[in-house]
This record gives C-alpha cells, sequence and structure tokens, in this order.
C-alpha cells in the first residue's frame, strides 16, 4: 500500500516514524515550506518531518499553494491508497478525495470534542480529566468525518498543555499504526461523530491568552497551564505585559480583591482571584528573558503594582 504522508512539527513525527519502522510503503511527505528562525531569524529552517523524511530517504514535497496544477499533477504522479495527515493544514477537496481509500487524519481529542485548531489547549483550560487522539476520515467540514479508532489518555491536575502535547505525539503514533493496518487489511469500521456532542477548540490568538482574574482559583490555573508553555497566558504588570509561564494554586476565604499583587518577604509573588490566591513561580516581562519569581523580584523596582484588567468580569 502506497502512502503519502502530511505534516509539519514535532507532534507529527512519531507517528511517521512508527510506520517507516514497521515497513510501510510511504511514497511521499508534504510539509509546510522552509522558513527563517533562530537567532536573528537568519537561518532558513527546515519542518522536523521534513528533517526525518531526508534522514529516512522520502521525497519531500512543500507546495505553497496546495491547489497548484503543478503539485496536483506531482502528487498524482505517486499513485498512493491511501494518505495521511498529522497536524498539517487544510486540504482543498482535489487533494484528500485523491486517493482511493481517501485521506485519514489524526486529531488530538476525543472527537466530537474539542474540533479545531486547538484541541489540547482547550482540554486543559476546560480542566477535562481526560482526552484523546482520534483517527477520522477526512470529509467537506472540518473534523467532521466518521471516525475509525480513538485512544484516551489522562491528564494530570497539574499537567500543562505542553506536556500534555508530549504524550499524545506518541498515543497518536500507536493509532495511526493501528489506522493504517485495518485499511491495508479492509478490516475496519467507520463510526459517525455524534454532532450534538460536539465542542469547539478554535485557534488562539494573542489576545485570546490574556487572564481574567474576576474568577475562581481553579478556573484561572487551567487557563495558565492550558496555555503553557505556549503561547503563554499574560496580564499586564504596570503597563507591561507580564506572561506567567508557571505557577501554583492556593485557594482562600480570605482573598483580595482580584487582580491584586501580593509580596512576601520570602521571595513569593501571589496574584488574587476570586476565592484565592495564583502563586508565580516563572515570568517572563515583555521583551526579557523568562526568569525565577526569585530573579524578578531581585530585579525589579516595586512601583505600583498595578495590574492591568480585562473589561470582562
Amino acid at each position: 500500500m502506497r502512502i503519502i504522508y502530511m505534516g509539519s512539527p514535532d507532534f507529527a513525527v512519531p507517528s511517521l516514524d512508527i510506520l517507516v519502522k514497521n515497513g510501510y510503503d510511504v511514497v511521499a511527505v508534504i510539509t509546510a515550506t522552509d522558513k527563517f528562525g533562530g537567532r536573528g531569524g537568519k537561518k532558513l529552517l527546515k519542518t522536523p518531518v521534513k528533517v526525518y523524511a531526508e534522514e529516512n530517504s522520502i521525497p519531500v514535497l512543500q507546495p505553497k499553494n496546495l491547489k497548484a496544477p503543478k503539485f496536483i499533477e506531482e502528487l498524482a504522479s505517486y499513485k498512493a491508497d491511501v494518505q495521511i495527515v498529522v497536524a498539517f493544514r487544510m486540504l482543498p477537496v482535489m487533494v484528500w478525495d485523491m486517493p482511493q481509500h481517501g485521506t485519514y487524519n489524526l486529531h488530538g481529542s476525543l472527537l466530537p470534542k474539542y474540533r479545531g485548531a486547538a484541541p489540547i489547549n482547550w482540554a486543559v483550560v476546560r480542566g477535562e480529566k481526560e482526552t484523546g487522539v482520534t483517527s477520522f476520515k477526512l470529509k467537506h467540514a472540518i473534523d467532521t468525518g466518521d471516525y475509525l479508532f480513538q485512544r484516551k489518555i489522562t491528564i494530570g491536575e497539574d499537567e500543562t498543555a505542553g506536556e500534555l502535547y508530549e504524550r499524545m505525539r506518541f498515543l497518536g503514533a500507536d493509532v495511526i499504526h493501528d489506522t493504517v493496518k485495518a485499511i491495508k487489511s479492509n478490516e475496519f469500521k467507520l463510526i459517525p461523530q455524534d454532532d450534538s456532542e460536539a465542542t469547539s477548540a478554535p485557534k488562539i490568538y494573542r489576545e485570546t491568552c490574556e487572564i481574567n482574574w474576576h474568577q475562581d482559583v481553579s478556573t484561572v490555573y487551567n487557563f495558565i497551564r492550558g496555555m503553557s508553555p505556549f503561547p503563554t497566558a499574560w496580564t499586564t504588570l504596570d503597563g507591561l505585559q507580564f506572561q506567567i509561564t508557571k505557577c501554583k494554586k492556593k485557594e482562600s476565604d480570605q482573598a483580595l480583591s482580584p487582580g491584586q499583587v501580593v509580596i512576601e518577604r520570602t521571595k513569593k509573588m501571589k496574584i488574587s482571584c476570586t476565592n484565592g490566591y495564583i502563586i508565580l513561580k516563572e515570568v517572563k516581562l515583555q521583551g526579557k528573558r523568562k526568569m525565577t519569581v526569585v530573579d524578578f523580584l531581585n530585579g525589579y523596582k516595586e512601583t505600583t503594582w498595578e495590574i492591568g484588567m480585562k473589561d470582562d468580569k
């Protein structure tokens, strides 16, 4: 069975690796174009999937336009039986409908829950106790196709989205392996999603990451760890953007007004919510490097310690 694999970030590497190591015929990889980055933004960086493909002598295609006739012609020349997509971009119909067995995608949730661009982040933000991965067959509406396999994974009480992401990379690889085996043997049943149970996981923007302190401490804590390590939850301190990268929570029935900063003699810093405090462990000021709260307090001269507040309460 000839396979075209589509993906770009490190999340997609274990799924490609498991197919290669189990002897499947991955005839080509489709990935994002190289981009400048690194120190000074002067180094041309390859995607992790491209690096892996080149190390394993797999042809790589990097189209800017997925509808370009030249790309469509080249894609068709590989005569793929199936296409596997892990953490790639939205595909036009002419691409996903090309193989005889269709195109199958890996999604980082238990569909139909958390359809959208950021399922891992939003599962943590919403305080879910478990999530998982789903392999499903692509169709027109995003993340709505019939699914083959799902695997569950628990979410730790203090686990960040980044930590969960690392574990789900490998859980996803196992599901992709099972999916390809089932398609090859033609021993599987597609299961329709129940649209009435669907929830959304929209793309996260910078403004989405602003902390609303007028909430209970568990809600704020889940929000911060759901945005960690990227794109990172933030508030404003003395007019500057102030990111919180690591923290703890403490409930208290004697909390101060939401958003008030408390500095303790033991070099501790906490910010009040409606029923407790977020205790800061690691922070990052706009334009500065990440630092521990102790280092921050040693180097930052307290003035007004005013926290900029969101309008919605």
